[in-house]
């Protein structure tokens, strides 16, 4: 994507399932969970450039020692940085005599030496940098099965509403942050189960149970499942989490939709889960088919005993997940994501030699950025195919009419499409140091071209992931290639045009800032028919005061006006720069939803396309969204 945008996070859990001295004798390390931890969440980094945050459950602690500890950093690398102060003390390992191995003593000397850890990679969207932000979060307090560490992929549409009932509770939450209100609703529901446990075995009851004996049942007895239950009731968006409680038990769970990833696999050694699959493949050398997917509704629970399964908290909903996982934002080399990507790239084959009218000798190939490789791929493969296969039907047609020469056959028997890296990022370059004027001239150097790939005269084709804000396309990408001097110049996307706001996870929450609606919107003043802005905005403010599951998607009045054709020409106007002194043409092609659908037939989270959105709280977002840019508001919908 060249546009850069705050994203999904990323989640780590590994649970040890064996002692410590199986790890020491086997590995020669028993911190083997703990580099199990770090590969992990380094095979994902992709999820989180802006912070990171580990931690650590130990068992079988005494009295007065340290059970649940984290580390957290907003430093750029910021896992490098947290596990450089988590192997801060490691030297002391040296001390440890391998026949002579205490777990206990061993714990207490390795600050994060534990059974069970987990991590997160954190995406800045709307609320900010630093380390205060950055998971896990945590709920202290003095009776281990009450404290509880939090990591988490989500947004929440009705985080306001969240915090009020809390306070409703008699609560006094400290941060109104979507993270904080799960972590106090999750306290909340953990209160609750204990209460629960202790009015069944406590005093006065048939067990009449007090004191350390009561606790270490109620520790064990924990319901889980129950405890998400009674939390995640009045939750709307799009979720995964982890849970790490004081006592050892664990959790990772998934939205009623399946909005957001997550992935498990589990030996006799290790429980372990993460965000993307590949991750999990290549850490533990595993085939794909060994890691399962946590269904939607349903917690992976990990209980201190070892007991390990899947249990459903909610009921099931439509199933959604992300496309923009498939297309984007998941590592390219997952062995489904790698074919569906390809897929998309195939899906635009046709119309693209429809763009060059078939002529591959003088249209030259390309991708940028990076990520878009994959589709380049499916995209190449495929105009090479069409292409032989069209020139072989008419090498049979001629040579059945006699018409062919020997000269003709090197151009029937080629058709293969020029290739070329036409574009380099410079990764080098950030964007930050400078600001307002003097950023545009920075961010035009974000990419430098090759000279000489492209001859006179040709067209120069060019593939991205996904088309979001088109400012990158505009003030760099497309400056930068009009150096090469083609004769024109035709982007594709692999994905279909965002048209509407996201809110389960992604920083896309802001109708404004979308190309295609801005595309939309100018092409309604173009036909001087801005009276429907108008009656938009009408319907919008009409449901406003309605609960979530009364409202409508009014917006898809606007994108009813035009087809996909009539949107990517707008857009081809809108990023040619103003300043750009390169006369050729520009031409844009987008991916269409059955394209998009027929690469990934398993996905149908497309809301950001569709506007088809898979919580209430969606709809809700949307109207807001479109009223703050009515009202020209400069802010979040949610």
């Amino acid at each position: 994507m060249s546009d850069a945008i705050g994203h999904e996070c990323g989640l780590v859990c590994v649970r040890l399932r064996k002692p410590l001295t199986h790890y020491l004798e086997k590995y020669g390390d028993p911190l083997w969970g703990l580099r199990r931890l770090y590969l992990l969440m380094e095979k994902q980094r992709n999820r989180g450039q802006d912070g990171a945050g580990i931690a650590v459950a130990k068992f079988d602690m005494n009295p007065g020692d340290s059970y649940l500890l984290r580390a957290r950093s907003a430093d750029p690398n910021p896992t490098e940085s947290v596990f450089r102060h988590v192997f801060r003390n490691i030297r002391r390992l040296k001390k440890l005599d391998p026949h002579d191995f205490d777990e206990h003593r061993a714990k207490k000397a390795i600050e994060f030496l534990g059974e069970v850890y987990i991590g997160h990679l954190r995406y800045g969207t709307h609320s900010g940098y630093g380390v205060r932000m950055c998971q896990p979060y945590i709920r202290r307090h003095n009776q281990p099965s009450r404290n509880l560490a939090i990591a988490g992929n989500f947004n929440m549409t009705n985080a306001p509403e969240l915090f009020a009932r809390l306070v409703e509770y008699g609560l006094h939450p400290a941060g109104d942050s979507d993270t904080q209100v799960v972590l106090e609703k999750l306290s909340y529901a953990l209160d609750q189960e204990h209460e629960h446990l202790r009015q069944s075995m406590g005093p006065g009851s048939l067990r009449n149970l007090e004191g350390q004996e009561l606790a270490e049942l109620i520790s064990r007895d924990l319901d889980v499942a129950r405890i998400l239950e009674h939390a995640a009731a009045v939750w709307d968006g799009g979720y995964a989490f982890i849970g790490l409680f004081g006592n050892g038990d664990a959790f990772v769970c998934r939205d009623p939709a399946g909005i957001r990833p997550g992935f498990w696999f589990a030996n006799d050694e290790v429980v372990a889960t993460a965000s993307e699959r590949s991750a999990l493949v290549t850490v533990f050398d595993v085939s794909p088919d060994k890691v399962r997917p946590i269904q939607p509704a349903h917690a992976l629970i990990m209980k201190r005993d070892g007991q390990v399964w899947e249990e459903k908290f909610a009921e099931p909903a439509e199933r959604r997940e992300c496309t923009f996982e498939r297309v984007y934002f998941s590592r390219g080399n997952d062995r489904d994501i790698y074919q569906e990507r390809k897929k998309l790239g195939m899906h635009l084959a046709p119309r693209v030699l429809d763009a060059i009218d078939w002529d591959v000798e003088n249209t030259v190939f390309s991708f940028i950025p990076n990520t878009a490789e994959t589709a380049f791929i499916g995209l190449t493969q495929e105009v090479e195919r069409l292409v032989q296969q069209r020139r072989a039907e008419e090498l049979w047609r001629r040579i059945e009419d006699g018409s062919v020469k020997r000269e003709d056959l090197s151009y029937y028997m080629n058709g293969r499409p020029r290739i070329e890296k036409a574009a380099h990022k410079d990764q080098k370059l950030r964007t930050f140091i400078t600001r307002d004027l003097g950023r545009s001239e920075i961010v035009a150097h974000v990419y430098d071209i090759t000279p000489g790939v492209v001859r006179p005269g040709d067209t120069l084709v060019v593939i991205d992931d996904s088309i979001v804000r088109g400012t990158t396309l505009r003030d760099s990408i497309i400056t930068m290639l009009s150096r090469l001097n083609p004769r024109r110049i035709v982007v594709a996307s692999s994905a279909p045009p965002i048209r509407y706001p996201d809110c389960y996870g992604i920083d896309m929450s802001q109708l404004g800032r979308f190309i295609a609606f801005e595309a939309a919107v100018s092409l309604l003043h173009d036909r001087g028919d801005t009276r429907l802005l108008k009656d938009i905005e009408e319907r919008c403010r009409a449901q406003q005061e309605l609960p979530p599951e009364l409202m409508k998607n009014q917006v898809a009045l606007l994108y009813e006006q035009f087809s996909l054709d009539e949107i990517s020409a707008k857009v081809a106007e809108l990023v040619r720069s103003e300043k750009l002194e390169w006369q050729g043409d520009i031409h844009l092609i987008y991916q269409t939803i059955e394209g998009l659908h027929a690469s990934m037939p398993g996905y149908t989270g497309d809301w950001y396309f569709t506007g088809r959105y898979p919580t209430p709280g969606g709809y809700k977002v949307l109207n807001t969204a479109y009223l703050n840019w009515i009202d020209k508001v400069d802010m979040r919908a949610y």
